[in-house]
Parts: structure tokens; C-alpha cells; sequence
């Protein structure tokens, strides 16, 4: 059920930092109380007439492509096709019969059948409810920098490359609200849908949240840098929702996993982010008939996303445990009674633990730490991230502080977005090797489970991921960085000014002083840029060139060595037309 997110409590509104409610035992532990808001395509056959007591989901696995013989089979041995992904050979089928999986997998062409849950179908499968939206919050007046964003960089990388509106990241999650003040400008409606039940539902607002989890992954990904509460990994990138939890239980069942990520790979999903394990079992064996048939069904599914560009980055669970030394599994089934089972490292957690995805390990609020929840494993985990009282967005324009490997994840996914924006020809295993070759190397502390080197050992894989190594950039020298990340106004046929104060910088300015500027314009024809220093010195950076060219984002070499280095630098910006206005989105001096 709920994502690999703790169990953690929430602070609304631009409240501080929450504590742990519990120490996070579980993968889907509800974040905090229980809490749900009121409630190529793939082929689909007419559902039932009407929901009956007693019905069950399958999975009726066959080869890829025509489905249509292994279709007509589930209908005349006591089921109905509720929907079908030909493509990857997997049919999602409803039957109230307690033989149907044993007879189906007598039938001539069928390799597995499972069922994926040990309660039954809710009847709002048959006729779903959309989601609520909710009544908008004041918007916050400020958008503070954060810890977690300067611990992988992503302040630095800003000014560099926010992300390409051309990528699109897929939060497979309990839903998104668009309606967000810093969610809205990079929400994409059109690519976003519901696959609650395991079939497309894409009513407009189908995808919204039936809880808190899917918006504030939302925002750690991609809240938009518009001075207002929270700002993401990678602020200029497009979010689409797939709503793939089931509204009161927040479950995550297999069918719906399948649809939403062969949904990623048919709408050109760049990036999917999956803080979630597929419900109702931790850990899928494949000693276990119905488990088996869902790690193949899932497995397909993902390996189809990825063949068609589509890169998942995944949780790694909440529950503290050895993911390469699995022993036990007290929490599943949990939409039923749990039993104890023993496990071998055959049973994985899904989708995190397969071949393709990135699975992520949290980092405690240091930057440098396991979080105490995390899971890890060698081998297992591939980076890690913070996780820890993450500030983001939360339903109705509000904000939360949340903990898990759940927000871990998003972290991730935002730097492989930035990737993405960054070199647009790399392949989802392109990305992935980048992101562990350009992560921050962090050493085991003194913790015995901890194994392996600096370079890759079983706490944090090959690191912390690294925002600004994705987009190109290097860290600045120690103590010769200034910016200004505060935006400024560009009206019509107006001078605007924004200033930096230098200070502890010895000596005059360098011969190669490098100004970095991002300003955001539709016109940059209109626009003369001047470097201004201490003394009132003008140095003239952009002059009316470009016509109509959006934005300026360059970094540019000014000889300042006549200039003292300590004082009040501004970036002065004259617009000197009507009809294109704009802003200084933020401006770098490197000394």
C-alpha cells in the first residue's frame, strides 16, 4: 500500500521540520494517520455489467501480441476480461469462481496466472469515483533554498539548467493536485491518468490525489522556482500524474503498476518515479504461483517502459532491512491478515529490486547518513538521496514535511530529469550509469552492516546524487561564489537592478571574472544587461541582441581587474520595448 514513505508526521502550511511519528517499520506505512481525501493504449474488454461480491483481480499472462485467443478463454471459464495489455502479453481478469486461476492455467497458451490480491475487487472499480479537488491555499510569499536541495547541489545547478520542458517525469503515485500553486505551471493534463482497478481512466482529474504522498513527490521533483513555497530538483521540467493507488486502502496492486508503467512508455515519459512497493506483498517469490505471475507481469511492464525510453528510479523501502540478505516478511499480505514467511534473496521488492530500475537508499538530515528507516543491501541500492523532514507540496496549496525513502526517490528522479534536459540523446541506461558515476562518495560510518568502499558499499551505492554534475557544471572554488537566486521584475521599457555583496575576496577582481545570468524573457532583443561594480564601473554584458530569442542563460568573462573584488556588484537589466516582459531568475559572480 502507501509507498515506501514513512510513517511520518506532516507539518502544513511553511511550518518546520516534523519528527517521526514511528520509526517507519513498513514500506507503505501510511505517512501519518490514515488519512484519504474523498473519493498505445492498451486494449481493454467491456467489464461486467455489475460488481458481485467474492470478485477477484488475475493476471493471465501470455505471449506478446494477440491476446485475443487467451481472452476469449477467461470468458468461457468463469471470467471477464476488465482490461488488456497486448503489447506485453499480460491480461487483467476479474472472475468471483475460487478455481479460476487453476483452470486458466490448464488453458492451451498461458504461461502464468495469479491473483494479485487476497481481498476482493472493490465495486468502485466498476465505476470509479474521480478524486476531490481542493479549495487552494493562500500561496507563500517566500521560496527558501533548503537543505536538501543544497546537499545534491540542485541551488547550484539552477543556475545552469533547470530542465527542459520537452521532458516529461511520470509520478506513478496516490495522484498529483494540479491545482498547486507550484505544481500548476509544470502540470501536464494530458499526458496524466488514473489506472486505479488496472485500467486507463483519463476523465479529467482522474489523476488527482486520494492522499498527500503523490503531491509531495510532485514537488520534490519538479515545484516550480516562482518564488513561492517549495522549489523542486529540476524546475523547468514537465510532471504528468499517474494515479495508481486505490482510494481508502492507498494500495498499489500489480495490475495497477502494469498500467501505469506501460502508460510511462506509451506518452513518452522520460523519467517515472515509484515510492511504492506493488501491494499486497512486500516481496514477491517466485516459488509462489499468484507471485510469480506478478513478478512477471510487473517485470514486463517495466521492461517495456524501458524499451521505449523510459527510465524508473525507485524507493528502497522503509523497513531497515538487508535487502541482500532477506530472511523474513512479517507485514503481507496487507490487505488481508500478514502471516510470517521466510524469504531467500529470489523474493524481491517490486519494483525497486528490478533489472533496470535505479533503486534509492535515504540519507539522513546530515547529507552523510543512512536514514535510520532506509533499507539497504549491496548491490542492491544504487545511490541515495536525502530523505529525511523533506519540505514539499502538499493537496490544497499546502505544505508538508515528510520523511521516507519516498522522498529519497524523488530526489533522484529530478537529477535524471536534469540528465535527460541536458543530453536529450541518452537512453534510460545512460542516465542511470551517470547518475552513480557522478554521485558524491560516501563513506560507511561505523555501523557493521555497512559493507563494501567509499566508492560503492551497501548503504548508499555509488553515492549521493549530484544535481550539478547532471546539467554540466562544477562546484565553484571555496569561498569566491556569490549569487542571487531572488527574482526580479522586468516590466516594460523599465531598468531593474539586482545586487550581490562580495565580501572576503582579497585583492582586485580577476582579469576572467565570470558573470553568470539567467533571466527569463520572451524578447531578448528588448533587453540591454550591464555588470555594474562597486565603484559604479559599468561593463556591458548583452546589448539588444537576439531579437526574439526566449532567455538568457550565459555565462560571461569580464576583465574586472581594475575593480577592488569586496563590495555591492548589480546586475543592471533595461527593457526598452513594449509587449515582452520577464525576470531576472537568478545571477552567479565567480571570482
Amino acid at each position: 500500500m502507501r509507498l515506501s514513505a514513512l510513517a511520518l508526521g506532516t507539518t502544513l502550511a511553511l511550518g518546520t521540520a516534523a519528527g517521526l511519528a514511528q520509526a517507519a517499520p513498513l514500506d507503505n506505512e501510511p505517512l501519518a494517520a490514515r488519512s484519504v481525501a474523498p473519493a498505445a493504449a492498451p486494449a481493454a474488454a467491456a467489464a461486467p455489467a455489475a460488481w458481485a461480491a467474492g470478485t477477484r483481480a488475475y493476471l493471465v499472462i501470455t505471449a506478446p501480441g494477440d491476446t485475443t485467443a487467451v481472452r476469449n478463454a477467461v470468458a468461457a471459464n468463469g471470467g471477464s476480461v476488465f482490461s488488456s495489455f497486448d503489447a506485453i502479453g499480460v491480461i487483467v481478469a476479474h472472475s468471483t469462481s475460487a478455481s479460476f486461476a487453476a483452470t486458466m492455467r490448464g488453458v492451451a497458451g498461458v504461461q502464468k496466472v495469479g491473483a494479485t490480491r487476497t481481498s476482493d475487487v472493490p465495486a468502485d472499480a466498476y465505476n470509479p469515483a474521480l478524486p476531490a479537488n481542493p479549495t487552494q491555499a493562500a500561496a507563500p510569499t517566500t521560496e527558501p533554498v533548503r537543505s536538501d536541495m543544497t546537499q545534491i547541489k540542485a541551488d547550484q545547478a539552477w543556475a545552469v539548467n533547470q530542465g527542459s520542458a520537452t521532458v516529461k517525469v511520470g509520478i506513478l503515485d496516490t495522484g498529483v493536485d494540479d491545482q498547486h500553486q507550484d505544481l500548476a505551471p509544470n502540470f501536464n493534463a494530458a499526458d496524466s491518468v488514473s489506472c486505479a482497478y488496472g485500467k486507463p481512466d483519463t476523465r479529467v482529474g482522474a489523476w488527482r490525489d486520494v492522499d498527500t504522498h503523490g503531491t509531495h513527490v510532485a514537488g520534490t521533483v519538479a515545484a516550480a522556482k516562482n518564488g513561492k513555497g517549495a522549489i523542486g530538483v529540476a524546475p523547468g521540467v514537465k510532471i504528468s500524474s499517474v494515479r495508481i493507488a486505490e482510494p481508502g486502502t492507498t494500495l498499489f496492486f500489480a495490475e495497477n503498476t502494469i498500467c501505469g508503467l506501460v502508460w510511462a512508455g506509451d506518452h513518452g515519459f522520460k523519467v517515472t518515479n515509484n515510492s511504492y512497493y506493488t501491494d499486497p506483498w512486500q516481496f514477491n517469490c517466485p516459488n509462489d504461483l499468484d507471485q510469480a505471475a506478478i513478478l512477471e507481469g510487473v517485470g514486463r511492464a517495466q521492461a517495456y517502459a524501458e524499451g521505449k525510453g523510459s527510465l524508473q528510479v525507485a524507493a528502497a523501502g522503509n523497513s531497515n532491512v538487508d535487502l541482500a540478505n532477506k530472511t523474513t516478511d512479517t507485514s503481507s499480505p496487507n490487505d488481508s491478515t500478514p502471516v510470517t514467511r521466510t524469504l531467500t534473496n529470489d523474493c524481491l521488492d517490486i519494483p525497486a529490486e528490478l533489472p533496470g530500475v535505479v533503486t534509492v537508499a535515504a540519507n539522513g538530515t546530515s547529507g552523510t547518513s543512512k536514514a535510520s528507516f532506509s533499507n539497504y543491501g549491496k548491490d542492491v541500492i544504487e545511490v541515495s538521496a536525502p530523505g529525511e523532514s523533506v519540505y514539499s507540496t502538499a493537496p490544497g496549496g499546502k505544505y508538508a514535511t515528510l520523511s521516507g525513502t519516498s522522498m529519497a526517490s524523488p530526489h533522484v528522479a529530478g537529477v535524471a530529469a536534469l540528465l535527460a534536459s541536458a543530453n536529450p540523446a541518452y537512453t534510460p541506461a545512460d542516465i542511470r550509469a551517470k547518475l552513480g558515476e557522478q554521485a558524491t562518495d560516501l563513506a560507511c560510518p561505523a555501523d557493521a552492516r555497512c559493507t563494501g568502499t567509499t566508492a560503492k558499499n551497501s548503504f548508499f551505492g555509488e553515492g549521493r546524487v549530484d544535481a550539478l554534475k547532471a546539467v554540466g557544471g562544477s562546484t565553484p572554488p571555496a569561498g569566491a561564489y556569490f549569487e542571487n537566486l531572488t527574482d526580479v521584475a522586468i516590466p516594460d521599457n523599465t531598468t531593474v537592478e539586482s545586487a550581490i555583496t562580495v565580501s572576503g575576496v582579497t585583492g582586485n577582481a580577476p582579469a576572467t571574472l565570470k558573470v553568470g545570468v539567467d533571466i527569463k524573457h520572451t524578447y531578448i532583443g528588448d533587453l540591454k544587461v550591464d555588470l555594474v561594480a562597486p565603484d559604479g564601473s559599468v561593463y556591458s554584458l548583452h546589448n539588444r541582441t537576439g531579437s526574439g530569442t526566449d532567455n538568457i542563460l550565459q555565462t560571461y568573462t569580464v576583465n574586472a581587474s581594475s575593480e577592488v573584488a569586496n563590495g555591492v556588484w548589480k546586475l543592471r537589466v533595461s527593457d526598452n520595448a513594449t509587449a515582452d516582459t520577464g525576470k531576472i531568475d537568478a545571477w552567479n559572480l565567480t571570482f
